[in-house]
């Protein structure tokens, strides 16, 4: 029997090094959330966590950013898991 990859909805600070996900939503201020989707960070776009304790490295549309832990806090992402 195939199962479908559950989904697991986390902050991207809390999200593994070297872990692909996709921007699930963005929390805060509508001016924050406006600033991250122009940043790329908008809903469904694949982001990497290439690692970090703070500020985190990620790859998204194919350059890296590095976001302090608040940012990161507000950006959450969802990662699939294979049960």
């Amino acid at each position: 029997m195939n199962r479908a990859p559950l989904q697991r909805l986390v902050p991207l600070c809390q999200l593994p090094p070297g872990t692909a996900a996709r921007v699930h939503a963005l929390k805060g201020e509508p001016e924050f959330c406006q600033r991250a989707r122009e940043m790329g960070f908008g809903e469904s776009a694949p982001v990497t966590k290439i690692g970090g304790t703070g500020p985190f490295v990620c790859q998204i549309n194919g350059t890296r950013v590095a976001l302090g832990h608040t940012v990161a806090m507000q950006i959450i992402v969802a990662m699939q898991i294979f049960a």
